[in-house]
């Protein structure tokens, strides 16, 4: 099969497009996928520079998402059929044109969604439900501010929200006036602009003082305390992405006055069965939505597996709205 090689771990320039073996013939649980597509996700700029080894077992090669037909069932997998066409949730092996996948990892292409498209929905479908859904366990007419509005994650979050929990206010940060535009187009109510404005001062003013009941965030210790002092009583404040640093500090006796917690969620190294169980519950409580086109995929740029390099720089600038997908070669 043809997939992304590194020569070693550094820069964009050290990935490009090889011929290897093609993975085995699938396990039992296993289901073996002809990928169509891939999504280029943060995590994979972690794992090119060596900071983010994959999971014990998982493979090497990088890619946490994909798109594409199925070409194997492994013994006693049920409700897929060979040819079908899905997207799945993988802990490695994306950037290739076949991969190996447990069967409770892989989903239905929604109703109105491209093939190529859908590679850009099962990491952040997967991330949203289990985090704003799941650990934050947000109810509807609360506030929610979610950082990184106009990243992969940031745009399915706002339509989300918007889709089954309609009484909620989203407030969001991003970078740019045409961001800004964007995540206001998406359905944010609150839309502030990292750059020269204070989310803490914008939230709470247009909440009347409330601030958020749910805080999603992708930067870490650069916007801890700040993340804390926005956050409502009972608030909660889930980490799930580190570009601001790995160390900050907490105040603990602001926390305990408001009743407030902070978690930090990641997905790929979970087990099998959680994952599975979070699929599950993508496909039954976000998946309608997709299929009405309450939410859609966000596509930044479509590019050929041979641009990598390129997609990987475009995803570092901070010049995306959405997903960036690459798309494997057909010979």
């Amino acid at each position: 099969m043809r997939a992304v090689t590194m020569s070693a771990f550094g820069g964009p320039e050290v990935m490009s497009v090889s011929t290897v073996a093609d993975p085995p013939p699938p396990g039992p649980g296993e289901v073996t996928i002809d990928v169509v597509a891939t999504a280029v996700n943060r995590a994979d700029l972690l794992q090119r520079q060596g900071f983010y080894a994959p999971p014990p077992g998982a493979s090497e090669i990088l890619g946490l998402e994909c798109s594409g037909r199925v070409a194997a069932l492994g013994s006693g997998v049920g409700g897929l059929e060979v040819g079908g066409e899905v997207c799945a949730l993988l802990s490695g092996g994306g950037y290739a044109t076949r991969v190996n996948v447990p069967a409770g990892q892989v989903l239905p292409v929604p109703a109105g969604v491209g093939l190529v498209e859908a590679a850009g929905l099962p990491e952040v479908a997967a991330t949203v439900y289990s985090t704003v859904f799941g650990v934050a366990g947000l109810r509807d007419g609360e506030v929610i501010c979610v950082h990184g509005g106009a990243s992969g994650i940031g745009t399915f979050a706002i339509q989300a929200v918007r889709a089954l929990r309609p009484a909620s206010v989203v407030a969001t940060t991003a970078g740019s006036p045409a961001k800004l535009a964007r995540v206001r187009e998406l359905g944010a109510h609150i839309a502030v602009s990292y750059r020269d404005e204070d989310f803490v001062e914008v939230v709470h003013a247009a909440t009347d003082g409330h601030g958020a009941d749910v805080i999603l965030d992708n930067m870490g210790a650069a916007y801890l305390s700040r993340n804390v002092a926005l956050l409502a009583t009972g608030g909660r404040l889930v980490v799930i992405g580190l570009q601001g640093g790995v160390k900050g500090e907490l105040n603990l006796s602001v926390l305990l006055g408001k009743r407030a917690a902070v978690h930090a969620a990641s997905l790929r190294g979970r087990p099998d069965a959680e994952k599975a169980a979070i699929v599950a519950g993508v496909r039954a409580e976000l998946w309608p939505a997709v299929d009405s086109g309450r939410i859609r995929p966000v596509i930044d740029r479509v590019l050929p597996l041979t641009e990598v390099a390129q997609a990987h720089r475009h995803i570092t600038d901070l010049g995306h709205v959405g997903k960036v997908i690459l798309t494997m070669p057909t010979s």
